[in-house]
């Protein structure tokens, strides 16, 4: 796998981006397309070392809800997402009843505050359960435990210690991830249950919280809010070649690899620009709107239980 494809947490894009475009042994992806409201889901299922391996990714399904509408600021619009959301949830958490939500990122740095502002909406139940006051419904709780920065510990770490004590049936991680297309930047929503690295995808690797070091299953719901600036240069790329339609120059630029071509944008700017992730500038309202979507999905759930 390839750095240029490591930039990116998305295993959509990882399947578009593979230069050996036929189908992997042990790989398996569809795709479904919602005319009357505009979703796009691409299911891809990992189900084999060989496809682990040759992928890029953990065993396991990945699906990934996008849609242009996201962007918006149409609260209705969001309803049939976030209902989406939950159909897939439910099918992936199955019998388990007694979830613990992690909100993984920092409150203050807004592009990565996602898992936080989640958790902020979230209907949590376990202290109603536990005193009576409700009687159905998913036994909900959840945190936000910060970065190392803040706290000097791994989320990881913090993570092991809740579950020891709390011994849940389940996680939902909730944190901001990156893309490498920056079509996909607040109108894509990602879920898994082979857990999460936080930081990989802007080279800050984590320790990962999956079922391995957690000891329960984790399920990890993402959205893509920031890009490196090489990956925007590439896409430029495109539009200038479109330009010169079958010059020399587009016949020599389409012979380049995808690695060669991520090389080339970031040797076309300054050290520390080529290192740099970047998020749009209406990132405020973007992760406050899409978070609550995504706390929406969560509390749907009880209404398995109505």
């Amino acid at each position: 796998m390839t750095d240029r494809m490591q930039r990116t947490d998305l295993a959509v894009e990882l399947q578009e981006n593979l230069e050996d475009k036929e189908i992997l042994s042990g790989v398996r992806v569809s795709t479904r397309v919602n005319e009357d409201n505009d979703i796009k889901e691409t299911r891809i299922v990992i189900d084999s070392e060989e496809g682990s391996v040759k992928f890029g990714k953990p065993i396991g399904t990945y699906i990934t809800i996008e849609s242009e509408e996201l962007r918006l600021c149409d609260e209705d619009y969001h309803v049939p997402m976030s209902q989406a959301l939950c159909g897939h949830l439910r099918k992936m958490i199955g019998t388990s009843r007694r979830i613990l939500v992690a909100g993984l990122g920092n409150r203050a740095v807004t592009p990565d505050a996602l898992g936080p502002y989640v958790v902020d909406n979230l209907y949590i139940t376990r202290h109603l359960l536990q005193e009576e006051l409700i009687h159905t419904g998913y036994e909900i709780s959840a945190l936000a435990p910060g970065v190392m920065a803040q706290t000097g510990m791994e989320s990881q770490e913090l993570l092991q210690a809740v579950v020891r004590e709390m011994k849940p049936d389940l996680m939902i991680v909730i944190d901001a991830l990156a893309a490498m297309n920056s079509d996909r930047l607040n109108k894509t929503i990602q879920l898994s249950d082979s857990g999460i690295a936080p930081g990989s995808g802007v080279g800050n690797h984590r320790k990962a919280i999956t079922e391995e070091s957690m000891g329960v299953k984790v399920i990890a719901i993402g959205v893509p809010t920031v890009i490196s600036v090489p990956a925007i240069i590439e896409d430029a790329m495109d539009v200038m070649l479109a330009a010169f339609g079958r010059s020399g120059m587009r016949e020599a630029v389409e012979e380049l690899t995808d690695q060669e071509r991520y090389e080339l944008a970031g040797e076309m700017l300054k050290p520390y620009l080529a290192k740099m992730y970047v998020t749009p500038k209406n990132i405020d309202e973007a992760v406050k709107r899409i978070s609550y979507t995504i706390s929406e999905a969560i509390n749907q759930l009880h209404h398995s239980y109505i």
